[in-house]
């Protein structure tokens, strides 16, 4: 008899077979006991997670002969035959293969036929993000008023790509990563049905291989399996998928600690002639340090600790390093890591990120630690009383009180800050003062309540515009702008084209009735602007005499309102 792969003989037939999943099973068995079963369900979630086994199992038990049931017999015919694949009316579909329009008009002509052989017809399409914008109206139709003997289950792992649309019609389920703990008794039951030995060490590398995906922690245990037979070690694990024992990595660290650059360099080569990859070991290293700093940071976490093999030796690790350096030794390695994927050598990348990290701080005092929001706003205060205390400094040489301001002469122009100067000092950018001041203002309320019509207009004139202006939000407008902040820079430029912005700003004309221009940035310099303006400077103050005659020349208003709140708070605007 042919072998059958683990995933699919150890696939759930039960819902009590599935795993970390506990959420989504009582409420579909719920669901089943009361009678409430709905016409659509949604199932996402990462892969390996049991979004389709969930579906089959939800069909049988939908028609099983002594149901609906909590749970199906497995037993009667119906059960047999669905679980084998061989009813017409329960239909499994790979949307990845089968996206077009025709296949999906198919399913919608053939679902008003009332099921042949079992209960209820039930369509489970996977990977259903993968149809077409066109399938998916041809879908939309057959989702909202379905003949009431038919069932749709969709199942995706991308469910941000579904139309909101599709979504809105569907009870949605959301499936988790399978927690460790759960992975690893999963594992330890099978191995036992196997008649399979393995340490306890190696099943928890496994389970942390896979990423919360139990159908990939069976696959690597299946190809260990071929390798070592009915015994299974933790270095027969490492050996096979590549990783690094416990023991290289405390050398690893050891030598990072001392920077002594020859053994890190010695180390490496030997890793590559076991025949470890370059770009495996570099991620084994940087998750190697993230738990070095979460055991430093929350040492008694359950959570944490679970994932450690040897508690003990890097708690002793952990205690040589401070946050700030393997904070630093995380981004290089990062940084590496993303770096190797267009690399010819990754090997050659891999040594000059140890070595970079083997010089951090080298002949110098690590910095401690710190707050870097209390540090910066420490920074801001410190010299804006620098520059109050330099004023007041003058204003003593002079002669002259802080309250005769008035009768001193104007500043130079070159030492005044101008009113229109952009926040974002790029060429071509946009100036955010006037934005910044008006972001809490009417106007922009108003352009925040009718948005999706703004949206929907030019959705209707042209797609290909609502595709790049979708990626923007408002975040501010005057009486006669609007500023759309972007998170793609693509985005960004291709909505500032000229073609574009005309048809934008045509739609803003009509929905608000005036002209309205359009302006944009991206959301990280709107974000930093935002926040690097002192509170009082969000708003700004214009300065208007009460009596023209009064006498005092715009000059000395000026003079005046320095003097009343420093010249780092007034804005100066100049008349058109």
């Amino acid at each position: 008899m042919a072998h059958i792969a683990l995933y699919r003989s150890w696939r759930p037939q039960t819902f009590q077979d599935m795993v970390g999943q506990k959420h989504i099973v009582q409420t579909l068995q719920n669901s089943l006991k009361e009678g409430r079963i709905t016409h659509a369900y949604l199932f996402s979630g990462p892969r390996g997670t049991g979004k389709t086994s969930a579906a089959k199992i939800l069909a049988k038990a939908v028609n099983c002969v002594h149901g609906p049931a909590a749970e199906p017999c497995n037993e009667c015919p119906a059960c047999v035959r669905i679980t084998e694949g061989s009813v017409m009316d329960v239909v499994e579909i790979d949307a990845a293969s089968n996206r077009g329009v025709e296949e999906i008009r198919d399913i919608r002509d053939k679902v008003k036929y009332a099921p042949t052989e079992v209960r209820r017809k039930v369509y489970i399409i996977d990977e259903v993000h993968m149809l077409t914008t066109e399938a998916f109206n041809a879908l939309l139709k057959t989702l909202e008023e379905p003949p009431g003997h038919v069932m749709f289950v969709l199942a995706t792992t991308e469910p941000h790509r579904l139309p909101a649309t599709i979504v809105s019609r569907c009870q949605r389920f959301d499936f988790r990563r399978v927690p460790l703990e759960e992975q690893v008794a999963r594992l330890q039951f099978i191995c036992g049905r196997e008649q399979i030995t393995a340490e306890p060490d190696a099943l928890q590398y496994i389970a942390r291989l896979s990423d919360g995906g139990m159908r990939d922690a069976l696959s690597l245990l299946d190809q260990i399996i071929s390798f070592t037979g009915a015994h299974i070690t933790y270095e027969d694990v490492l050996s096979i998928t590549g990783g690094m024992a416990s023991e290289q990595f405390a050398e690893l660290a050891a030598a990072v600690q001392n920077r002594d650059v020859g053994a890190v360099l010695e180390l490496i080569d030997s890793m590559m002639q076991e025949g470890k990859s370059a770009e495996r070991c570099i991620e084994n290293v940087m998750h190697y340090f993230r738990d070095v700093l979460m055991l430093k940071m929350v040492p008694d976490s359950r959570a944490i600790t679970e994932r450690i093999v040897d508690r003990d030796g890097m708690l002793r690790i952990a205690g040589q390093f401070s946050n700030e350096r393997i904070f630093q030794i995380i981004d290089i390695l990062n940084h590496y890591q993303v770096e190797m994927k267009y690399a010819s050598q990754p090997q050659t990348l891999f040594e000059v990120a140890m070595m970079k990290i083997c010089s951090i701080g080298a002949g110098e005092p690590e910095p401690k630690p710190a707050d870097n929001g209390v540090s910066e706003e420490l920074t801001r205060l410190s010299r804006k009383l620098e520059r109050l205390e330099q004023q007041l400094a003058e204003l003593a040489k002079a002669g002259a009180s802080p309250g005769s301001a008035a009768n001193e002469p104007s500043p130079p122009a070159a030492d005044r800050r101008p009113a229109n100067k952009p926040l974002d000092l790029r060429k071509g950018a946009v100036k955010l003062e006037p934005f910044l001041a008006e972001k809490e203002k009417p106007a922009f309320k108003q352009v925040l309540s009718r948005w999706s019509q703004v949206l929907s207009q030019v959705k209707e004139r042209k797609i290909t515009v609502h595709a790049w202006l979708v990626d923007g939000e408002p975040v501010s407008a005057t009486e006669d702008a609007v500023l759309v902040a972007f998170k793609n820079t693509i985005h960004r430029e291709t909505t500032e084209k000229p073609a574009n912005k005309q048809l934008i700003e045509q739609v803003l004309a009509e929905i608000f009735g005036k002209p309205l221009k359009l302006a944009t940035v991206m959301q990280k310099e709107w974000k930093e602007a935002a926040a690097d303006a002192p509170e009082e400077q969000k708003s700004f103050l214009q300065l208007e005499p009460e009596d023209v005659q009064t006498g005092k020349h715009k000059e000395e208003w000026i003079n005046e309102a320095i003097q009343l709140f420093g010249e780092d708070l007034v804005v100066i605007k100049e008349d058109d």
